[in-house]
């Protein structure tokens, strides 16, 4: 099957419930998946600037799309299995949850009653759209309404919601605010599981395979889109599938068991994966939410050997031990604030900053140590090539945990370094190592050339021989092309420095090699 046409069955298949009976109204989720074959995203060209300016959990993916969708199913006798049933699906690579479940929230209840003419004038207005910009607040018209919503970017403060409405005199009607373009309601998605925040997390950041098996694709994909974004502003570097079906080109790879199951978090309704996923190490089943008195009723940690039957009850399966104690203060709060009817933003909020401070206090040690492995800036001479980074060596870094680990910013007591010897396994570590690697080299790369042009080139020059020089030429003309193409951390006066440097150098070569050079 071509890989396009392979592409389209995949998302018709993602686009409509796994199980679901007639009637049921109209209901949200959302899904993502491998983009198979061909060409990788070569047709935006805005990728690296956009990449480069939003944070890394919001990046524009080359490798899979993410599917929104707005399924309504009802009852109509003129049809002929007896109800309607269609979806509508906005497929893009940005992982901006909130804007585009609220944009199909407003086009798509429209299109189920006029079908094809009004899609086509919704795309026309979409195509208008400014593209997305980092830092920037966007107002995007459609059907009548702007939702103004602001871009995140990477030099926000973590955990604060810059979101103010913008030149509100002008826009009328009053603009759709949406305070964000990405984040769900956290403390909704958890409510089941709030006394087990600790484990997920953990989980999280360690890359476990994780089914999440959900009465509705809606719970499922809202419970992964919640756990993937436990660990901001670390990047979660695994595969994760919001909702799968059984239809899913990588259903054979994933239920196979002639090798681990992979590092992936898949969200399922179909109670057929119980058996087929049963040897993967944790499953979270959870069922519609049930309340005990005023407070949801929590689910409870059970062996995996417990997971027998398709029925099994709502709970976590799994023999995983915490590294860190809970938080029971956090719980309390969030159990309280429950009784108090606080509402849920305010709830989200507390548990959003709760797992950033968590985050951060694992991440702060690693960010410190890395730093340690650049070069000093002095070692930076302009006509030898940058130091390398040292290398990164997991003891020495253990060392340095007594004086200067979480314990510094985080209360939670626990086995921090057994955990931090189990997060070298996995592949976040390897995604946030390859990424701090990049960023340095980059830097050093930066230094080097503005090293370059504060040294007295014609001095250099003096004593050197012409196949020096026209080394010297090539060499610097590939590191301008390089901090262009690769956007590096320079003034733009740096680069015309250098670029006034080679016509320097070249002018000062006979004639016959300038003619070579400048052609070269």
């Amino acid at each position: 099957m071509c890989s396009c046409l392979l592409q389209k069955t995949n998302i018709c298949y993602l686009s409509f419930p796994d199980s679901y009976s007639g009637g049921l109204g109209d209901t949200q989720f959302s899904f993502r998946l491998r983009q198979s074959g061909g060409q990788r995203n070569t047709h935006f060209g805005d990728d690296g600037e956009y990449n480069r300016e939003a944070p890394l959990t919001l990046q524009r993916e080359s490798a899979h799309y993410f599917g929104y969708v707005y399924f309504r199913q009802v009852k109509d006798s003129s049809m002929k299995r007896g109800y309607f049933q269609k979806s509508l699906v906005l497929v893009s690579r940005l992982p901006y949850v909130n804007l585009f479940q609220s944009l199909l929230q407003l086009i798509a209840p429209e299109y189920f009653d006029k079908l094809e003419p009004c899609l086509e004038a919704v795309c026309n207005e979409i195509d208008q759209w400014p593209p997305p910009v980092p830092g920037q607040t966007l107002n995007l018209p459609v059907m009548g309404i702007v939702i103004q919503v602001r871009i995140p970017s990477r030099v926000d403060k973590p955990g604060s919601s810059p979101l103010k409405q913008f030149n509100q005199e002008n826009l009328l009607p009053a603009p759709l605010v949406l305070p964000s373009v990405h984040e769900l309601d956290l403390f909704r998605c958890f409510q089941p599981v709030l006394i087990h925040i600790q484990m997920l997390w953990e989980l999280m950041l360690l890359g476990e395979p994780i089914v999440v098996m959900a009465p509705s694709p809606t719970i499922s994909s809202e419970m992964v889109l919640a756990l993937t974004s436990c660990l901001t502003p670390l990047k979660y570097c695994c595969d994760y599938r919001p909702y799968f079906t059984i239809h899913d080109s990588e259903f054979k790879e994933y239920t196979t068991r002639t090798q681990a199951p992979p590092n992936v978090v898949v969200g399922v309704t179909n109670p057929f994966f119980i058996k087929t996923l049963q040897h993967w190490p944790h499953l979270l089943r959870l069922g519609e939410l049930k309340m005990s008195g005023d407070l949801p009723k929590q689910v409870k940690v059970k062996k995996l050997t417990k997971l027998k039957t398709l029925d099994a009850k709502p709970g976590i399966y799994t023999s995983y031990k915490i590294f860190l104690h809970k938080d029971k203060t956090l719980i309390k709060r969030l159990l309280k604030g429950i009784q108090r009817k606080r509402p849920s933003e305010v709830q989200s909020a507390l548990l959003r900053r709760h797992l950033l401070e968590l985050t951060q206090s694992f991440i702060i040690p690693l960010e410190h140590y890395i730093a340690s492995l650049m070069p000093l800036q002095r070692a930076i001479t302009p006509w030898k090539n940058p130091p390398q980074i040292r290398p990164f060596r997991q003891e020495d870094f253990m060392k340095t945990l007594e004086h200067a680990g979480p314990q510094l910013t985080c209360v939670l007591k626990g086995d921090w370094l057994g955990l931090y010897r189990r997060f070298f396994k996995s592949p976040n570590f390897d995604g946030w190592y390859r990424q701090r690697h990049k960023e340095m080299t980059q830097k050093l790369e930066a230094l080097h050339l503005e090293a370059i042009c504060e040294a007295n080139i014609v001095a250099w020059m003096k004593d050197k021989s012409e196949v020096e020089i026209v080394d010297l030429v090539l060499k610097l003309r590939e590191k301008l092309i390089r901090a262009r193409c690769h956007h590096l951390p320079v003034k733009e006066e740096t680069l015309q420095r250098v670029g006034l440097y080679i016509e320097t150098i070249i002018g000062s070569l006979p004639e016959d090699l300038q003619t070579v050079l400048h052609h070269h």
